[in-house]
């Protein structure tokens, strides 16, 4: 359908007592608005408050109960969040990357959180056009009516120039910043709120996720910064033929509108299409990954969303990357850390690897990190032991969020987007080739990281440092020696055990002692109310049934205890203490 300049409705001149009344309704749906997401937040609240309440279960609460009853409401979260839009759709996409601050099965689900939402009209999409390009929209010969696809913030027309160039036009939906800064205004309120919270709030900065999501938010709907996005992105690979960007077309884009090349693609995830256009999936999945690791180790800068509907399959087997308004960037102390605890990882050395967590200020110092250590290694031993699974990135990524949820240290946002980032690729390679693994394809493209800290200089000075810290304490030895018999012989020496094992036994005992105390209690009060019922005036026995329901909560309390603690007894390694 060609592109009409002209004959676009106009709307009449509005009126002081128009723009007063139209301020109006724009308030009250203001109020409205705000109103429909404090009732979100009241029900997720109150939600919440069940699910963890033990006599909310019928028949006793059990582990898997409250996972499933966990998985339902992360469910609704999801839904709920595509209801109010926008705003909020971003705001689960990004909550989705902080393992950090939810659950690994509310990540999961907001993981999946897709914002395909209905196409705006066409006569609105060449309005905005004709607004943000002003005399530039000439350039534009023909554009089709239906879009390639519609999202929350934008969606997507094809279009040709008069150059004869095949480009795309990515649209904003109108109005979109009024709502995303009062929807945002809400968020901050929301935060603070729970940052009060006795239970909620601690150890979790909901203020500081608040305007961090604030800023990103923003800037996700300034589309100049995509433009620079794509061209950084394209850059990378101007000289790879396997590997296509879209190119930017400056003079057609601004703040609410971008103008890319059009570069049509086979979806990569449609296996039986790319058979039949004579393309290997497998060289498809094995193209994809090294160009990944090439954006992780080579250039720093990487793709932060690669789900399938961000990437196609050209003709001739290339490989094409769509949308770039999520981007990731691994700084360069952020790359040197990542060497080193690659290194450590590589050697399966847990304690080494905690050590650079803690150097990198991702673990609190001052901590008890035997727990955090025996974790590390269940990890690596699991995840890292050739052969290596199909699945090790999807694997490690839920580990690493099992570790972080509810611990006294944060991964930084960079390293998280990073797991994220793999995992999501890691499916899409298998979806193309059953036996792929990222970790085998990734073995060349290690050995940089792991010495992009400084080369080989680095390795020697370091080698020579750790040479120096053994021999002066290899020195140091006899006169440590000599002290601690002197120390000794006076009676001066203090020796102390820690006995985590002990401890622990002992917690497990005393709340055994309890949990049969209860028992007893519960029998006793049981056997009264049998005995009063029985009895001249069964009224009397509603004094011991109502005394026994505190002892009872109390009771499946300290249940749920135990299970907990036994369920962390069972994971490998735990018997063998801190190291």
């Amino acid at each position: 359908m060609a592109h009409r300049r002209n004959g676009l409705p106009q709307g009449p001149q509005g009126s002081p007592a128009g723009g007063w009344l139209q301020e109006l309704l724009l308030g009250l749906r203001g109020v409205g608005r705000s109103l429909r997401i404090w009732r979100s937040v009241l029900q997720l609240l109150l939600g919440l408050w069940w699910d963890s309440a033990d006599w909310t279960y019928p028949g006793g609460v059990t582990p898997e109960r409250r996972e499933r009853r966990q998985r339902r409401r992360a469910r609704w979260l999801t839904a709920e969040l595509l209801g109010l839009g926008s705003a909020f759709i971003k705001l689960g996409q990004l909550l989705s990357a902080r393992p950090d601050v939810l659950p690994a099965g509310w990540v999961e689900e907001l993981a999946h959180l897709q914002d395909r939402v209905p196409a705006f009209s066409f006569a609105v999409a060449q309005q905005l056009l004709e607004q943000e390009l002003g005399e530039r929209v000439a350039e534009i010969i023909d554009i089709e009516e239906q879009p390639l696809g519609a999202a929350s913030l934008a969606q997507v027309h094809r279009a040709s120039l008069r150059s004869g160039r095949q480009v795309v036009f990515k649209i904003q939906r109108p109005g979109l910043e009024r709502i995303f800064r009062l929807d945002l205004e809400v968020m901050q309120q929301v935060a603070a709120v729970l940052q009060r919270h006795p239970r909620w709030g601690v150890g979790r900065d909901w203020v500081g996720i608040a305007q961090e999501c604030r800023r990103v938010l923003l800037r996700e709907l300034d589309f100049r910064l995509e433009a620079e996005h794509a061209a950084r992105f394209r850059q990378q690979f101007l000289d790879d033929a396997g590997i296509r960007i879209p190119a930017v077309v400056w003079e057609l884009s601004s703040r609410r509108v971008l103008c890319l090349d059009y570069l049509p693609g086979i979806k990569i995830t449609d296996r039986p299409a790319l058979v039949a256009a004579g393309i290997d999936p497998a060289a498809v999945a094995e193209k994809g990954a090294a160009s990944y690791l090439q954006q992780l180790v080579r250039f720093g800068f990487f793709h932060a969303d690669p789900h399938p509907g961000n990437l196609a399959v050209a003709a001739d087997g290339a490989l094409i990357y769509y949308d770039f308004g999520m981007m990731g960037q691994i700084s360069q102390r952020l790359r040197s850390r990542l060497g080193r605890m690659v290194t450590a990882a590589a050697a399966r050395d847990a304690s080494a690897l905690v050590a650079e967590l803690q150097a990198a200020g991702v673990i609190a110092t001052g901590i008890d990190v035997g727990p955090v250590r025996r974790l590390v290694r269940v990890m690596l031993t699991d995840a890292l032991t050739p052969p290596f699974s199909a699945n090790v990135i999807e694997k490690l990524s839920g580990d690493l969020y099992d570790l972080v949820y509810g611990q006294p240290f944060r991964l930084p946002s960079e390293l998280i987007f990073v797991m994220r980032a793999l995992s999501t690729f890691e499916g899409v390679g298998r979806s193309l080739d059953p036996g792929f693994s990222l970790v085998a394809i990734a073995r060349p493209y290690l050995l940089p990281l792991m010495t992009s800290s400084g080369g080989t200089s680095d390795l020697i000075n370091q080698l020579g440092r750790q040479a120096a810290e053994v021999g002066s304490r290899a020195l140091g030895i006899p006169r440590r020696l000599e002290e601690s018999l002197a120390r000794i012989e006076q009676g001066d020496l203090q020796v102390q055990i820690r006995a985590g094992e002990t401890d622990r036994l002992l917690r497990r005992l005393a709340l055994s002692q309890q949990s049969s105390g209860q028992s007893v209690l519960l029998g006793a009060l049981a056997v009264s109310a049998a005995l009063l019922a029985a009895s001249s005036n069964p009224v009397l026995s509603a004094i011991p049934l109502a005394a026994g329901v505190p002892v009872g909560l109390g009771w499946l309390r300290l249940q749920a205890r135990l299970q907990r603690d036994g369920r962390l007894e069972k994971l490998p390694g735990a018997e063998g203490g801190g190291n």
